[in-house]
């Protein structure tokens, strides 16, 4: 009888991660920003959505960014 777990260690590591990170890029599409020196601004006002390092590149977590803008929705709702 076969296991039911997975064989890919790649699938094994994932563990819930989402298959694609974010980039700055992603974030000026997403929200029609005028460019990427706004998000990079955020960042360093600490205002924007928690975003991490991996080695030069920032990239943000879907899941972060989603809850950053649901708080940031709720802020506007209540003012």
């Amino acid at each position: 009888m076969a296991s039911k777990e997975p064989t890919d260690p790649r699938a094994l590591l994932r563990g819930g991660l989402p298959d694609r990170y974010l980039t700055p890029e992603d974030l000026v599409t997403m929200f029609s920003l005028p460019s990427v020196e706004t998000v990079y601004q955020w960042r360093r006002k600490r205002i924007g959505p928690a975003g991490f390092r991996v080695g030069r590149y920032l990239r943000f977590n879907p899941a972060a960014v989603q809850a950053w803008e649901a708080e940031r929705t709720a802020l506007e709702d209540v003012a």
